[in-house]
């Protein structure tokens, strides 16, 4: 069950509070880096695991096939410097090109506290006020004025903190071969754009909502400020003084560098058609990157809240980790706290699909890339591994307990549920459990409770929610997605 764009930008920015397993144990006092690369490849942890079950492992190898996803790239950081990197699979499905260390995937929404660290670098040098109003520096365009922005108005710290009351969600870039907007029809939602208008529809700093399209509004603020284009601003604010040597934002993807590419893959492994879509909203989505040069950046925040860093202030770097909205710092999605901090960011773009997270204390985080659109799932498998086997406090296997419920009561259950216009999922009981069968895809649902339950597969928590007279409503997907029901089965 893919659910919108949304809930999986929350998935992914934010660590659940999971149950701890023990570390595993170590063959030896202080093991390789080369042994741990080989412990993690062999033995990725689901997300969920059933009490009273053996706990189920599979091999990297396994679960890249079984997820139809070609290539991984995976970068771990211990005390504070990149302890291992390494890449598997290939960069294209039927071919033979390796993936490596050096192999560039799309960032995504990783490119969005990469762009930010730029935006405060600018604010450190004067040119950029946290708490102005983005329309007195905007010239190419401006937030359009309603009875939204009447009393508040949009800043660059609601913009880098999903509280600017802006919409659009997320973007689905442009195929090979399509026209590419420019950013003023972007923001209007006219042709060529493939996505609405983004506007204020909510009181800025009123609520959090991951909104890329505040992103796209800070890209062009950045430019009118400096007057330049952002691929190159970028590279010399933030890619070139902390050493990210291979990443750029260029869109597309300039003809040098495409022989180190990665391609991107859909759910059902097949090649997406051009190897990859165009994202004119650089900030919001459009880097291309290593995980070795997305731990640099980890590392530099690290190193800026310990008042070591080449590009950053301490105050600054503890602004970018202290929460705004939400979870939410300024770029970064934030969980924990004391030893248990964290900070982070997932991404999600057609064919690629990838996490970082990194520890406030300790020098310890990680980084993976996949291209393939169920990459997200392997990418939370291998960073639950890694922190399994460094002892790291997040990121262990959710515990659940099954419960038996009778056939009578689950029947109630079953009927055809709308997760958005168009996609409609069915509620299916056979031989007494329930099954959603969502494309081609059967998946099991066990149950907690008798309107409560969880799958596998996806690793989802589902609700059934009933109204006052007892019939059942809608379906709440991880507490957030809301699934109408439209027919009774």
């Amino acid at each position: 069950m893919n659910v919108r764009r949304t809930l999986s930008a929350l998935c992914v920015i934010c660590t659940a509070h999971l149950v701890t397993v023990p570390s595993r144990p170590h063959a030896q006092a202080v093991p390789t880096p080369e042994a741990r690369a080989a412990r993690v490849e062999q033995g990725l942890l689901p997300g969920i695991v059933i009490a009273g079950r053996p706990l189920p492992v599979k091999t990297l190898a396994a679960r890249m096939a079984e997820l139809k996803t070609p290539g991984v790239s995976v970068a771990v950081i211990n005390g504070g410097k990149i302890e291992w990197a390494r890449g598997y699979g290939v960069l294209e499905t039927g071919g033979s090109a390796p993936v490596t260390p050096r192999t560039l995937f799309q960032a995504a929404s990783l490119s969005k506290p990469v762009a930010a660290l730029a935006a405060l670098r600018l604010v450190e040098q004067g040119k950029l006020a946290l708490d102005q109003d983005v329309n007195a520096r905007l010239t190419s365009w401006k937030v359009p004025e309603n009875e939204f922005t009447r009393a508040e108005k949009v800043t660059l710290r609601r913009l880098l903190s999903h509280s600017g009351g802006l919409t659009v969600s997320g973007f689905p870039g442009y195929s090979a071969g399509a026209p590419v907007p420019a950013l003023v029809e972007i923001f209007d939602g006219q042709k060529p754009a493939n996505t609405a208008a983004i506007r204020a529809d909510v009181v800025p700093g009123a609520i959090w909502r991951y909104s890329g399209g505040g992103y796209t509004v800070m890209q062009q603020l950045l430019t009118d400020v400096t007057g330049r284009p952002f691929p190159s601003l970028l590279a010399d604010l933030v890619l070139r003084p902390i050493g990210m040597t291979e990443s750029t934002y260029e869109q597309p993807l300039p003809e040098a560098r495409r022989a180190l590419a990665a391609s991107g893959h859909r759910t059902d492994g097949s090649l997406l058609p051009g190897r990859y879509h165009t994202y004119p909203e650089m900030a919001a989505a459009g880097l291309w990157t290593t995980p070795t040069d997305l731990a640099r950046f980890l590392i530099e925040i690290q190193q800026a809240l310990q008042g070591k860093s080449k590009v950053l202030t301490t105050a600054t770097a503890r602004e970018m980790v202290t929460v705004q909205k939400g979870s939410y710092g300024l770029g970064l999605g934030l969980e924990g706290a004391g030893p248990s901090a964290s900070f982070g960011h997932g991404g999600s773009n057609a064919g690629f699909k990838c996490q970082m997270t990194a520890f406030v204390e300790g020098g310890r985080g990680a980084v993976v890339m996949t291209n393939g659109d169920q990459g997200g799932r392997l990418a939370s498998e291998i960073l639950r591994t890694v922190a399994a086997e460094y002892g790291w406090p997040l990121r262990q296997p959710r515990q659940k307990t099954i419960v038996t419920v009778d056939a009578a009561a689950l029947a109630p259950l079953t009927g055809r549920y709308e997760l958005r216009p168009g996609r409609v999922l069915n509620v299916v009981l056979e031989g007494g459990t329930l099954f959603v069968l969502d494309g081609l895809q059967r998946i099991e649902l066990y149950p907690e409770s008798a309107t409560r339950f969880f799958d596998l597969v996806e690793e989802h928590d589902l609700e059934f929610v009933k109204g006052q007279d007892g019939a059942v409503i809608h379906m709440l997907i991880d507490g957030q997605q809301k699934a109408p029901r439209i027919s009774p089965s």
